[in-house]
């Protein structure tokens, strides 16, 4: 059964109704305070954009930061506030505080087509524990639950999840369907070839990935420093490159079962540390000096990672290839980035799966050459797991609609 979305209400239902809205409004400030990076706020914008036209009342929730339970003026929404007004281009009205009589009466004041974003939600000692006497709380401030917070999905928390149960009908939003919708489609349904594209620093994080994926792909192509160990299960010197001891027998038995669908770099950029870009060079992999480490994948490996990329049907990055904050140990990543854009451009569904990978899209100023973007880097590795996020499973599905707005 699917879940149900913001579209599966009826618009004239929505007018005069609270719409409470959780966001996922986590983004960086810069050292004057301000956000950095609007990104996630941006996302946002077409689910808020929809209610507000249909006339609700729209009620934003999100957390920021780790304020540890407690209100931390270091963690306040009110910079978020103003950012999302001047791109909403319509007021937005901010209040300190997040439950309680005070909250529950501005929710209530509010005018058709008015905003109302409330402080972090992690100011509240049980948020995070998905208590459920803040579940409750946060129910009264609104009349139907719209979930849009796909980067916080992964979370049971009170504001993801808990809530869901007691503000009804609860569902999905614009961007949260958006993701569900290409993420799903990737595993359920892909137009082959469909190539995974998997980096990072650490194998261990990734396992259960590789082994979903695996069954579904028809190449699954390895970079960062999770290739390191996977060189030394292979018996290969590895240097100073960062290599899981405990995690090199899983990594033997996942060559030994993935046949040729799991592809490693041929080659490497190392260099004696990554503070010494000037001393990088291409070896082979199975010349990695004991002195130096594997901080990017080669010029061989990127060709054949960049062909593999431009003729598949379906592709899927998680992960940077290398050390891409410090050039020149970027180029791979740059080039998988690259890569993605010409096979959208030849009709490929391209997907990048948030955190890293996303950051250094943006960077190349890609984006906009990728069929979607992930706002949630740990949701969506957990989704490809395929384990159930909270905040969707929450939600009401299309046979389940308690509380449906329509009469």
């Amino acid at each position: 059964m699917s879940t149900r979305t913001l579209r599966d209400l009826p618009a004239a239902d929505l007018v005069g109704r609270r719409a409470l809205v959780r966001v996922d409004f986590n983004v960086p400030l810069d050292d004057a305070g301000q956000v950095a990076d609007d990104t996630r706020i941006a996302a946002a914008l077409p689910t808020i954009t929809a209610l507000l036209n249909s006339g609700a009342k729209v009620v934003l929730l999100s957390h920021f930061g780790r304020p540890k339970g407690a209100p931390d003026p270091t963690y306040s929404l009110a910079p978020v506030a103003t950012r999302l007004q001047s791109l909403l281009g319509r007021p937005v009205q901010f209040l300190n505080e997040t439950v309680g009589a005070r909250a529950v009466a501005a929710t209530r004041a509010l005018a058709n087509g008015e905003t109302l974003l409330l402080e972090n939600t992690r100011f509240l000692a049980g948020e995070e524990l998905n208590d459920d006497t803040v579940s409750r709380q946060l129910a009264q401030l609104g009349d139907f639950f719209v979930n849009d917070a796909f980067g916080a999905a992964h979370r049971a928390h009170s504001s993801t999840a808990g809530v869901a149960t007691y503000c009804r009908p609860a569902v999905a939003g614009l961007l949260m369907e958006k993701e569900l919708a290409y993420l799903g489609g990737a595993l359920a349904a892909p137009k082959r070839p469909f190539v995974a594209i998997l980096g990072g620093s650490k194998i261990s994080g990734k396992l259960d990935v590789v082994e979903a994926l695996l069954p579904k792909v028809d190449h699954l192509l390895i970079g960062g420093a999770m290739a390191c160990t996977f060189f030394r299960a292979m018996g290969l010197e590895t240097g100073g490159s960062l290599v899981e001891p405990e995690r090199l027998a899983m990594a033997a038995a996942l060559l030994a079962r993935a046949g040729g669908k799991l592809v490693l770099p041929t080659d490497a950029i190392v260099s004696v540390s990554m503070d010494r870009g000037d001393l990088a060079h291409a070896v082979g992999r199975d010349a990695i000096a004991s002195t130096e480490a594997m901080f990017d994948i080669g010029p061989d490996t990127v060709a054949a990672y960049t062909a593999l990329i431009v003729g598949a049907q379906t592709v899927l990055w998680n992960g940077p290839m290398g050390v891409f904050e410090k050039p020149p140990f970027d180029v791979g990543t740059r080039a998988v980035a690259q890569a993605m854009a010409r096979a959208t451009g030849l009709g490929a569904t391209t997907i990048v799966g948030g955190g890293d990978s996303a950051a250094a899209v943006a960077e190349a100023g890609l984006e906009a050459q990728m069929s979607h973007v992930s706002t949630g880097g740990g949701a969506s590795l957990e989704f490809l797991e395929g384990k159930a996020l909270p905040g969707v499973t929450a939600l009401d599905t299309r046979a389940h609609t308690a509380g449906d707005l329509s009469v």
